[in-house]
C-alpha cells in the first residue's frame, strides 16, 4: 500500500468513526464534537501556516469558521438569554479573528482563538450531560 493511498485510508476511517460517533450521541455530545473539531482544525491550520502551505492552511480555516458558525446558529437565546447572546458574540469576534488570521498570515490570532474556544469547551466540559429531573405527577 503507497503512502498516499494509507492515507486515503485513514481519512476514510476518521470519516466513519466520526459518523458513528454522532449517530448516537446527546445534544451535549454534539456540541463537544463540533468544538474539538474547531480545535481540530484550528490546530492543523497553524502547521500549514508556519510550513508555508497557503491553500491548505486557507481550507483548514475555512472549515474551523464552518464549525463555529455552526456553533453560533445552535444557541438558544429564548433559553439561554444573556449567556447565548454573549456566545454569540465571541462566536463572531472569533471568525473575524480566524478571518485576520487567514489574510494576515499571523498564528497568534490562531492561538487567541484556539485558546478561546478550548475555555468555552472546558466550562462546556464542566457542566457534563445534564438530564432533565421529572417531579412526579401531584
Amino acid at each position: 500500500m503507497s503512502f498516499s493511498n494509507a492515507q486515503a485510508a485513514l481519512q476514510q476511517y476518521k470519516k466513519i468513526n466520526v459518523h458513528s460517533q454522532m449517530e448516537g450521541a446527546s445534544p451535549h455530545r454534539l456540541i463537544q464534537m463540533l468544538m474539538e473539531g474547531a480545535l481540530e482544525k484550528i490546530h492543523i491550520a497553524r502547521g500549514l501556516m508556519e510550513d508555508g502551505k497557503i491553500g491548505p492552511k486557507g481550507e483548514h480555516i475555512g472549515w474551523a469558521i464552518s464549525i463555529i458558525d455552526g456553533l453560533r446558529i445552535s444557541l438558544d437565546k429564548d433559553v439561554g438569554g444573556e449567556i447565548a447572546q454573549n456566545l454569540e458574540d465571541l462566536y463572531d469576534y472569533m471568525t473575524r479573528r480566524l478571518i485576520e488570521a487567514n489574510l494576515q498570515n499571523d498564528v497568534t490570532l490562531l492561538d487567541e482563538v484556539g485558546d478561546l474556544l478550548r475555555q468555552i469547551k472546558e466550562a462546556w466540559d464542566a457542566i457534563g450531560e445534564r438530564t432533565p429531573v421529572h417531579e412526579p405527577a401531584a
